[in-house]
């Protein structure tokens, strides 16, 4: 009798270890785990329509709206960030390290943009005094290094 077949590794992916800290309490569906892949893997921020794209050739039966619903139930948990620009579409980052992001007027490129210290928000702008910050959405406009060569 031949040894039975080694069992694959059941090593935790990127998803299960950000669940793991948050302590997020979500149901992952395999829609929602090639959404935040797809997140994940990319740099772009992309929008849900983008995100579609990229997700039909692993999961050829995925709507749009199925794809809103994922980005939706993502966001709620807390596992990636809304990126709103003007009236533009909202676009999504899977960074949750502390950020914000910078945009090229020209191409439209968004760009993660983090500290170069360390610094605290509350130090750097005059807010009202007990201010309690939850969260920061910060976006710079200018003109990336690639069109201002132009």
């Amino acid at each position: 009798m031949p040894p039975p077949a080694p069992r694959p590794s059941s090593k935790p992916t990127g998803l299960d270890c950000r669940l793991a800290v948050l302590g997020a309490d979500v149901r992952l569906t395999p829609h929602r785990r090639e959404v935040f892949d797809v997140l994940a893997g990319s740099t772009d921020h992309p929008t849900a329509y983008e995100i579609l794209d990229r997700v039909k050739s692993r999961s050829p039966g995925i709507s749009l709206a199925t794809v809103y619903n994922c980005l939706d139930h993502l966001t709620t948990a807390g596992l990636i960030k809304q990126v709103q620009l003007e009236r533009g579409q909202s676009r999504y980052c899977a960074n949750l390290h502390e950020h914000v992001h910078f945009h090229c007027d020209v191409c439209g490129k968004l760009i993660d943009a983090h500290p170069a210290a360390d610094f605290e928000v509350t130090k750097f702008w005059s807010l009202p005094r007990g201010t309690n910050i939850t969260r920061m959405d910060l976006v710079i406009r200018g003109t990336c290094e690639a069109c201002a060569a132009k």
